[in-house]
């Protein structure tokens, strides 16, 4: 049992992985450098600290670019 809990975890984090790396794509950055991409994601983190307002901004950039290609 406690086998099958642990390659379920495993095949979670690499479903998630995988998804997280599709936003990279969806987003058009797939060619850019990871030293890049990483510091625009904490970037991000740090800048939506608090602020309720950006947080929906984006939110609302991202879920227009859902709804266009049918996600």
């Amino acid at each position: 049992m406690n086998r099958e809990t642990a390659s379920d975890a495993r095949k979670k984090d690499t479903r998630e992985k995988i998804e997280l790396g599709g936003l990279i794509a969806k987003a058009g950055l797939r060619y850019e450098k990871r030293a890049l991409l990483l510091g625009a994601l904490i970037e991000l983190r740090q800048r939506l600290n608090g602020d309720a307002d950006e947080r929906s901004r984006l939110t609302a950039i991202g879920a227009e670019s859902f709804g266009n290609d049918g996600e």
